[in-house]
């Protein structure tokens, strides 16, 4: 018996742990140009390796320390929301800061950003 697989971010390492079922797909890395960025465009994505433990989603790649970000956050702060390309559509993200944007960049070699989708987004 195979277990599900999971992708709280799109285009990265999948998991097969169950707290991860309710965030698939929940979070996005886009380009400085605010569209979100695919594997047959970015192959690297699938090296950042993703889980959901203990409240946080949880990013690793080589050579970059382990990232971790709370799951369950309130997104009322407009300053951080934005709007992302999926798929030829516009969406409501919430930006995860700087760090997180760091993260990202650092290890694709570009310019990127984690963005979450909303709630009210469809995913």
């Amino acid at each position: 018996m195979t277990s599900a697989l999971y992708f709280p971010i799109a285009g990265c390492g999948g998991t097969s742990r169950a707290a991860a079922a309710s965030f698939d797909r929940r979070w996005l890395i886009v380009d400085s140009s605010g569209v979100g960025l695919e594997q047959k465009a970015c192959a690297k994505l699938a090296e950042i390796q993703v889980d959901a433990q203990l409240g946080y989603l949880v990013m690793r790649a080589e050579g970059m320390l382990r990232l971790d970000i709370p799951l369950e956050v309130i997104e009322d702060d407009d300053s951080v929301r934005a709007s992302a390309t999926i798929g030829g559509r516009r969406t409501d993200v919430v930006d995860e800061g700087e760090l997180a944007a760091t993260w990202v960049s650092k290890f694709l070699g570009r310019p990127c950003r984690l963005m979450k989708v909303l709630d009210t987004a469809t995913p």
